[in-house]
């Protein structure tokens, strides 16, 4: 009898899958798939084809994918390659606290292409992806002008706290907020714009906005320790740069393909001011396919008058970590990264680290989440290109979330005199 097995059925989004067949003739060529249907309604779906072996057994941590959506020894292929049947959409989880994703795995005994709701597999199975583990509290904050949600892991605590923010989209992403609390971390996913009576459009950065932020998450009665980190993306990497550099809150800070400068905005916090290096938008390059590159929009940070805009890292307290996909094509990542690592050792500090990857793109994200190569983005008319190649980026999320918690864990723990 054919068999495919899929273990654990219900999982944490980040963590890998078992997934085998068995019963089938030797060397018989099948195809796996793996479909889903987002909250929008936006199907996702990928597949790769493989031979039975002797035993007619197919087991994905051993067995080479021979074609489809990808090639090679890769266990959770199927899910790092899902792609969406709408052009230049990305799979994001909205809804974290109800419902998980629902991932339908089906086995052809052939070769099989095209998905049809009437083809029927030979064996199939659902699993479920969930963003939070039990126990875990969502606490809507609205209190004062901070808007956010606070991720609150089982148990009585207290917890390392740290902050969560995403890039240029606006709005409030809870994913990764939700899945680092289920890792132990009280995690505040923070808004700062084009959310709720916030700014629609962020035209200046007020630091005094995330120091309120951090004060109220180190007063919370479950968040240990004397400081807070940050983990952050694009836009939201150069603030949590600035807050790591300005705030004696911050003792630990992630900084997910950024920049070492003020771009676009200008920052204030408190008698400080940082004027922006104005975006280049005539130097926006249009990519096959129609995506739109800003890789080469921000401008010069080598350049004289552009010093006065570079965020003086040296000044930072507590520890900060690069993460950089060196195949980045919303910003030159890898270069402003370097700048600030060589900034940091012309000063003579050690407080900072770089991990950078070839072949990864700008979204480098939590493992399972599929590789984007282009999305739309909020005002802009074409889609953006991220970057990257599917299997590097997905070995690249998959080393980045552990080194991620290992730092976080490493520098958020509570030290002597603190409130734990």
């Amino acid at each position: 009898m054919i068999s495919l097995t899929v273990t654990p059925k219900i999982s944490l989004a980040d963590e890998p899958l078992k997934i085998q067949v068995a019963g089938l003739p030797p060397h018989k060529l099948v195809t796996l798939q793996a479909s889903l249907t987002d909250e929008k309604g936006v199907f996702f779906c990928s597949r790769a084809f493989y031979w039975s072996d002797m035993d007619g057994k197919v087991d994905l941590e051993q067995a080479a994918a021979t074609g489809g959506d990808y090639v090679g020894v890769q266990p959770m292929g199927l899910f790092h390659t899902l792609k969406p049947q709408k052009l230049f959409y990305r799979l994001m989880k909205r809804n974290v606290m109800e419902s998980p994703f629902h991932i339908h795995l089906a086995l052809f005994d052939e070769f099989h292409l095209f998905a049809s709701p009437h083809d029927q597999p030979v064996a199939s199975q659902t699993v479920e992806r969930w963003y939070v583990a039990p126990g875990v509290q969502r606490v809507q904050i609205r209190g004062s002008r901070i808007r956010g949600a606070l991720f609150l892991p089982s148990g009585e605590g207290p917890f390392p706290g740290l902050i969560d923010m995403f890039g240029g989209v606006g709005g409030l992403i809870e994913f990764r907020a939700s899945l680092l609390a289920s890792r132990g971390f009280a995690a505040l996913a923070l808004a700062y714009f084009a959310y709720e009576d916030l700014p629609i459009y962020l035209d200046k950065v007020d630091l005094e906005y995330f120091e309120e932020a951090a004060s109220m998450l180190l007063g919370h009665p479950k968040v240990s320790g004397a400081g807070v980190g940050v983990v952050a993306t694009c836009k939201g990497a150069e603030i949590a740069l600035a807050m790591a550099t300005f705030l004696p809150q911050i003792t630990a800070t992630v900084c997910i393909n950024s920049t070492n400068a003020v771009h676009g905005t200008e920052l204030r916090y408190r008698d400080l001011y940082i004027s922006p290096i104005p975006y280049e938008f005539g130097c926006v390059q249009i990519m096959p396919l129609g995506l739109l590159s800003l890789s080469s929009v921000m401008g010069d940070t080598q350049a004289e008058a552009n010093q006065g805009s570079i965020i003086p890292i040296e000044k930072a307290r507590g520890q900060i970590l690069f993460v950089v996909g060196e195949s980045d094509q919303n910003y030159n990542s890898k270069a402003y990264a370097e700048e600030a690592m060589e900034r940091m050792r012309r000063h003579g500090r050690k407080n900072c680290t770089l991990l950078s990857y070839p072949g990864a793109g700008h979204l480098i994200e939590p493992p399972g989440s599929p590789f984007c190569l282009g999305s739309h983005s909020p005002n802009f008319p074409l889609p953006l290109m991220w970057g990257g190649e599917a299997q590097a980026h997905a070995a690249a999320q998959e080393h980045s979330w552990r080194e991620i918690q290992k730092f976080l864990w490493c520098h958020l723990r509570p030290t002597r005199g603190s409130k734990l």
